[in-house]
């Protein structure tokens, strides 16, 4: 008998996924726990086994199409067997009778980017009704400018936005969108701090300020403001398909060389490809570096749901006044971008300062 293998609940409230990547093909035969997809929600890439034996009969969603938990993402059986047409399941979760499920479109959400669905509001354009050219059946914005009666240009390469770069656009859209963010920079000395531990040391202060300034670690969920008691910092690291947040959990309880152990693991995991969904799921607040990239400072974005962030200057060997004399010292900045929904601007600057405070002594 076949099976329709449904996508699962993958935790974390999520309630959808992108099928990143079909390890196998129609016609192809798989055993037991076989890797089957790769899942790509906005916490990690996910690998999914097959839970049954037999052969790919018929796979209903396309790579870089995005699914609701429950869609029927594939069929499993005898070779030869008839395939019953599954019923789809639609984003609200509900069985939608008298549909047929032959089209991926059927199965799944209208496929559209958060900038896309902004621009197809303004322009009144109902997406529920315009024809697809992305890959995957996604809409782009030439669809909808198409649709609204504007001419869509197709100049240059086109590649889907899909993956990890789809997810961080979405991102960067609903913090740009959701958060009221300001960002207060300051100059530090790295004299004291050891450069090859840089990102632990900043984790470490962060963490240890963050316990006297609960504000910056917190969530807004509605009309509530949560003070989170755990200090779980998110370390951003640039990887070949895009940025990657890890978390380092605990933060606040781990020695400078079991931080940077750590660090170090959770990089290597995120250029691998091979962090877990644990692994990037619940930070509390986020630190990023670009090192040599990182420019005189930045304004970064709030890693959201967060309400704030920390970033590290270029650090380099720059005339500074000690004990009234100009001397060359190992200097950079701070800069902290925050929710000022939630955090006051004194605050903040109270918050950095902390934080520098830790770095200067050492």
């Amino acid at each position: 008998m076949a099976h329709s293998f449904k996508l699962p609940d993958l935790g974390e409230g999520l309630t959808e996924g992108e099928v990143a990547r079909w390890l196998v093909s129609e016609g192809q035969a798989v055993a037991e726990d076989d890797p089957l997809v790769e899942i790509q929600t906005d916490k990690a890439t996910v690998e999914i086994p097959s839970p049954y034996i037999g052969t790919v009969l018929r796979i209903l969603v396309h790579e870089g199409a995005i699914a609701p938990v429950g869609a029927v993402l594939v069929v499993i059986g005898e070779p030869g067997e008839a395939v019953e047409e599954p019923v789809p399941v639609h984003p609200s979760g509900k069985l939608s009778q008298g549909v047929r499920a032959a089209s991926v479109s059927e199965s799944v959400r209208v496929q559209a980017t958060p900038l896309v669905r902004k621009i197809a509001e303004e322009l009144g354009v109902d997406l529920a009704v315009v024809a697809a050219t992305g890959a995957g059946g996604r809409i782009t914005e030439d669809d909808v400018r198409a649709a609204a009666g504007g001419t869509g240009t197709m100049e240059g390469r086109r590649e889907p936005l899909r993956g990890v770069r789809r997810l961080i656009a979405e991102h960067m859209t609903r913090a740009h969108d959701e958060v009221a963010a300001v960002t207060w920079v300051e100059e530090c000395d790295f004299e004291r701090v050891e450069l090859e531990r840089l990102l632990a040391t900043v984790v470490q202060a962060a963490a240890e300020s963050l316990t006297e300034f609960p504000e910056l670690n917190a969530r807004l969920e509605g009309e509530a403001i949560v003070y989170l008691d755990r200090y779980d910092i998110g370390v951003a690291v640039q990887t070949d398909q895009g940025l990657v947040v890890p978390v380092v959990k605990g933060a606040d309880s781990s020695t400078i060389e079991e931080l940077d152990g750590e660090i170090r693991r959770l990089a290597e995991g995120a250029r691998a490809g091979a962090l877990t969904p644990e692994e990037v799921r619940g930070s509390t607040f986020t630190v990023t570096s670009a090192g040599k990239l990182a420019g005189l400072f930045q304004t970064p974005i709030v890693n959201h749901p967060e309400v704030a962030i920390l970033s590290i200057g270029r650090i380099a060997e720059r005339p500074v006044v000690r004990e009234d004399e100009v001397v060359v010292g190992r200097t950079g900045t701070i800069a902290v971008s925050f929710d000022h929904r939630v955090v006051d601007g004194a605050r903040a600057a109270e918050f950095g300062l902390s934080v520098i405070a830790r770095l200067e002594s050492g």
